[in-house]
């Protein structure tokens, strides 16, 4: 039984150990290349949507989850017309296909609200906006 005897000494060299390396201050503190844990979706992702959201007020905003909602939003130039918005972010991952983008427009007809069509191209506008500002925030975040 020669293993248990080395089995412990090394066990108790890594406890002993750990300690003076949390104190060692020229470890880099860099952030995962494309994955964060401290929220349950990737933080770039999230940080980078809630800022392009941030023009219509916010209805909810689940970290955890990695759900933005937002309530109706009217343009001042455009009274007329409103649009809510719902982000999610599905992974920690920072990747394109870990983010989508849902849209809802309304127009007034005749003191009405009333459901009109969004393009296509509006919500893919905003999922690329999203994703550079994530990215922007990462190659900050590591210095690079």
């Amino acid at each position: 039984m020669p293993r248990l005897p080395i089995t412990a000494a090394v066990l108790a060299a890594i406890v002993l150990g750990a300690p003076g390396c949390s104190r060692n201050r020229d470890i880099p503190l860099q952030l995962a290349p494309s994955r964060t844990t401290s929220i349950g979706v990737n933080s770039y992702l999230w940080r980078a949507a809630i800022d392009t959201v941030s023009f219509a007020p916010l209805l909810q905003a689940d970290s955890n989850g990695g759900v933005i909602v937002t309530d109706w939003y009217a343009n001042p130039r455009s009274p007329g017309e409103r649009v809510k918005l719902t982000v999610a972010i599905l992974d920690q991952d920072l990747r394109a296909d870990a983010l989508r983008v849902a849209a809802s427009r309304q127009v007034l007809q005749n003191g009405v609200w009333v459901a009109a069509p969004v393009t296509a191209a509006t919500v893919q506008k905003l999922e690329d906006i999203i994703l550079t500002r994530a990215r922007d925030l990462r190659r900050t975040a590591v210095g690079g």
